[in-house]
């Protein structure tokens, strides 16, 4: 059988760094000529890579929109020749650009793993090595056909993933859906379709900046916190709130919410809970927030929520419309 191509396009991040007096830096060239030098990377039963550099390089904290349009469009130009792709990127901010793209990628029909790691891949102790290796064999021998993210031997989803440990080698859970593969002794697989066909054809939505407010409840928020993060030019916010969606019941916060949602402004309800969901209708905390016009966002990760919000308010759409979606499951982002 013909080996696999996989394209790497690697954008930055710790992965490809080498040592400097000022820490680590990333040096143009460096992680081609490091995985040139790994026989593990060529061996006969690995696919075959053509590895793609950013330049320049991105630390993943300089992230923007901007950079999740070109990671998507630099598939996009290569989407017929490859069988599937891995994005090397910094770790903090992994979970925003995996959610940005699973929304951006239409009927994929090929595998797309983010990965990158904790430590560089030129260090002794490094868990790019394993992550790397891993991505290229799933890609592979188990494509599974939509974003992920693989990271400490998980295969996660990406809209599903979020960094939850600074520096540990377990940076990345998926706390509302299990992994969709473990690589352990043997692969294991969870529920999920290998190689799974769409019924259309692949494409690419484009996303443009959008101004989005993220306010974190807190006792004691004074609504003049909520009244200037709500000031144009923002139209959407996400609200990370107490438990399954409450909020201090204050005449005037819910005011501002109301006034705002009423101008068209799209206000999310998060839970601040690593897991779980918002039920509004649990509390009557939480029923006040749905009667100013505040939307669930059920199990969502805040990365997904505010992909999602810039994927639907990149597509010049009624207000209604987004709403609407915002609360239907477009990618396996939410559970109801």
């Amino acid at each position: 059988m013909e080996r696999k191509h996989i394209y790497i396009a690697y954008t930055g991040g710790t992965i490809g760094m080498q040592k400097s007096d000022h820490g680590y830096v990333p040096v143009a060239g460096f992680m081609e000529k490091q995985l040139a030098s790994m026989p593990e990377f060529h061996r006969s039963e690995m696919p075959k890579f053509t590895i793609h550099e950013y330049d320049p390089l991105i630390d993943s904290s300089d992230m923007t929109p901007a950079d999740w349009q070109r990671i998507a469009d630099d598939i996009k130009a290569n989407y017929d020749k490859y069988d599937g792709f891995i994005i090397l990127h910094g770790t903090d901010t992994m979970a925003y650009t995996a959610s940005a793209l699973s929304f951006m990628f239409d009927n994929l029909d090929k595998p797309v793993i983010v990965t990158g790691s904790q430590i560089p891949i030129a260090e002794i102790r490094s868990d790019g090595q394993s992550n790397l290796l891993n991505s290229l064999h799933v890609a592979a021998n188990y494509p599974i056909n939509e974003v992920t993210v693989f990271f400490n031997n998980q295969l996660i989803r990406g809209n599903r993933s979020t960094k939850a440990h600074a520096d540990g080698f377990g940076a990345f859970i998926s706390p509302n859906l299990p992994p969709l593969l473990e690589a352990g002794i043997n692969i294991q697989l969870n529920n999920v379709e290998i190689d799974k066909k769409p019924d259309a054809p692949f494409t690419v939505h484009n996303i443009t900046p959008q101004p989005i407010g993220v306010i974190t409840m807190y006792p004691g928020i004074s609504p003049e916190v909520i009244r200037n993060t709500l000031r144009q030019p923002v139209n959407a916010m996400i609200l990370l709130t107490f438990g399954v969606g409450n909020a201090p019941q204050n005449a005037d916060l819910l005011a501002q919410l109301k006034e705002a949602t009423d101008r068209g402004v799209i206000v999310i309800n998060l839970t601040q809970c690593l897991s779980g969901k918002v039920n509004m209708g649990g509390y009557a905390t939480g029923c006040a927030l749905a009667d100013a016009g505040v939307l669930s966002g059920y199990d969502m990760t805040p990365e997904a929520a505010l992909a999602k919000l810039h994927y639907l308010l990149s597509k010049d759409l009624p207000t209604e419309t987004v709403r609407s979606m915002m609360q239907q499951n477009l990618r396996g982002e939410l559970t109801h």
